[in-house]
């Protein structure tokens, strides 16, 4: 079942009298439950894709549907209420806030949100995680790796059906990429959440169900693609 679709977006600049397509008219499709890899060299429009699926930016031109709705029938506040509700992100500088204790950087998007974690299903993200031992800790004391580990957990508190991840493991050394990668597989896995990750990694593309491929803005190989 599909869960998000981008209908021909582009995301163009204008510097002058110079166009410049960070997309350029680019159809893609995800299916729920699913784990995709965007890849690509700098330059390619792979954070820029991952950025327009998320919300988090608009295109110039073009569509995202998320649940078969546009992302861009919400106004500003609704569409803030749904990034904190149904997507998660991991970015590769953690951004935990360092003056909060590991748990409470975790519990952050339930307590803006006005709810009541869900305590079971916080401890079953706590031990899948691995960060128990780290709940009472503030960041400064934290490795790079129980750091993304905490933030992934964040990521996942408020219970999205979609996890954006752009390079998490781009500040931390091969080991603990590793294990963050094998993490995000297990979430994907055990939680059904939907997965896209962005990297220029291939090591670390080879771990999704699907790679797409992406160049001067637009698909080059999608390995699994499906139809919009």
């Amino acid at each position: 079942m599909e869960i998000i679709r981008t209908e021909g977006i582009s995301k163009i600049y204008m510097p002058g009298e110079n166009k410049i397509y960070a997309l350029d008219n680019v159809s893609v499709s995800f299916e729920q439950g699913s784990f995709t890899a965007i890849t690509g060299p700098s330059g390619s429009g792979k954070s820029t894709l991952l950025h327009l699926l998320s919300g988090l930016d608009k295109p110039t031109k073009g569509e995202v549907i998320y649940q078969e709705k546009s992302l861009y029938r919400y106004n500003d506040n609704q569409l803030s209420v749904l990034r904190r509700r149904r997507f998660g992100f991991v970015f590769q500088n953690f951004n935990l806030v360092k003056e909060l204790t590991g748990l409470e950087n975790i519990l952050l998007p339930v307590m803006l949100d006005g709810k009541r974690a869900d305590e079971k299903y916080l401890n079953q993200v706590i031990d899948l995680l691995g960060v128990r031992d780290r709940l009472s800790h503030l960041p400064g004391a934290m490795s790079g790796g129980q750091m993304q580990r905490i933030s992934i957990a964040r990521a996942l508190s408020n219970k999205p059906s979609i996890l954006f991840a752009d390079e998490p493991t781009g500040n931390l050394d091969g080991k603990n990429g590793k294990e963050v990668i094998a993490l995000l597989k297990q979430v994907n896995f055990e939680l059904g959440i939907t997965l896209v990750l962005v990297t220029h990694d291939l090591s670390v593309a080879e771990q999704a169900g699907r790679v797409i491929e992406l160049k001067d803005g637009r698909i080059l190989r999608d390995s699994g693609a499906v139809d919009a």
